[in-house]
This record gives structure tokens, C-alpha cells and sequence, in this order.
């Protein structure tokens, strides 16, 4: 029997929620600007028919200046993606490297977007290597299968 040809299509890109806050506005403006950013990033994904899969990457980035909370953006940037005639193994990279590395562009503008809206100083983030980072979460999951302890 043969299998039929892989296929992937992007069907849809949007933002599935968003928020900035800036607790200490108007403040934060008067004040000696120096930044320390902490981001947080993370993939979910589940499957919404046979072949469509919903991919989140969710982006966390709080700043402080001065020891306080300058601002603090969340981007949730989602994608519907149909995904066919894949191994199960490829279907995974698909979902957790290749959608990722699709949506993260739209996700870095999203938070540019809106921290500039916010008064401040562009935020552009540094490009993110998902291909490395799902290679380590497999890792991870392949110890924690066999029973070694994963710090």
C-alpha cells in the first residue's frame, strides 16, 4: 500500500489573548531607565479535527527598572495548522519546533506592538532556536520515561 504524501498547511494565525499592564506608570517614566527582562515562553497543542491541530505559543515578558515592575506584556499567539500523512515522531516535531517557529514572528511583533503602545521603549526579542529546545524537551521526557531523575 502506499502512503500517501505528507502535507501542512497553514489554515489560520491570531492572537488568542493578550495583556500589558504597567503598575507603576506614570512613575516608571520619570525615573532612570534600566531594564532587566524576563521572558517566559511556552508551546501547547491540541488537536481539533483528523488532520487540524491548534498550536499556542504563549510569551511572557515582565520588565523591571529600578527593582520594580516596569511593565509585564502576555501574548498568546495561536495557529490552526492541518497536519497530514506524517509519523507520529515527525507529527510531534511538527507541533512542538516547525509550528512554533511559524507563529513566533507574529508573537514578537504582537509584544513590539503593544509595549510600544504602552509608552515604552521597543521590546524586540532575540530569535528562539525551538528545534533545540524540543530536542531537549524530548530529552527530558525520554529520562523522565526510564526513571533518572531531571533537574
Amino acid at each position: 500500500m502506499q502512503q500517501a504524501n505528507p502535507q501542512f498547511e497553514i489554515q489560520r494565525i491570531f492572537v488568542k489573548d493578550m495583556s500589558f499592564e504597567a503598575p507603576n506608570t506614570p512613575h516608571t517614566f520619570s525615573e532612570d531607565w534600566k531594564p532587566e527582562v524576563s521572558l517566559n515562553l511556552e508551546t501547547k497543542s491540541n488537536r481539533i479535527e483528523d488532520n487540524a491541530h491548534e498550536v499556542v505559543l504563549s510569551i511572557t515578558a515582565t520588565v523591571t527598572s529600578n527593582n520594580k515592575t516596569a511593565f509585564l506584556v502576555e501574548v498568546q499567539q495561536s495557529g490552526v495548522f492541518m497536519i497530514k500523512g506524517f509519523p507520529e515522531d515527525q507529527l510531534h516535531q511538527m507541533l512542538g519546533s516547525f509550528c512554533p517557529n511559524i507563529l513566533f514572528p507574529y508573537a514578537r511583533e504582537a509584544v513590539s506592538d503593544v509595549v510600544v503602545r504602552g509608552g515604552f521603549p521597543q521590546l524586540i526579542l532575540a530569535p528562539v532556536n525551538f528545534d533545540a529546545l524540543y530536542a531537549q524537551h524530548v530529552e527530558q521526557q525520554g529520562k523522565q520515561g526510564s526513571g533518572e531523575k531531571v533537574n
